[in-house]
């Protein structure tokens, strides 16, 4: 199964990998082991994702910025207001990364 390293840049991702490099720089773990837990990492998130969340969002905003690369979407919107069940919130600006999850399987 494919994965994205997506996840990879949200906070827990960079502190895992912020945490892996100081393991590795401090002998406790070799390179090859850190690209494995890495690895785990983004099929973890990709499960758990998939299987536990299901929550559903609505985004209102104007739409900043686009771009399509790599089968990959990137929205940026500016005064975007999200609600869900549980409320609504404002925030100037949101950034949303989507794939094809088609792809995953392949």
């Amino acid at each position: 199964m494919a994965t994205f390293e997506l996840y990879r840049r949200s906070t827990i991702g960079m502190c895992l990998t912020e945490t892996l490099d100081q393991m590795v720089s401090g002998g406790v773990l070799s390179p090859e082991l850190a690209i494995q837990v890495l690895i785990q990492f983004d099929k973890s998130m990709t499960d758990a994702l998939e299987s536990e969340v299901k929550s559903k969002v609505s985004i209102k905003g104007h739409l900043h910025t686009y771009r399509f690369c790599d089968n990959v979407w990137t929205f940026i919107l500016q005064n975007a207001q999200l609600k869900s069940e549980e409320g609504q919130e404002t925030v100037d600006s949101v950034k949303i990364v989507a794939c094809d999850s088609k792809l995953l399987t392949q």
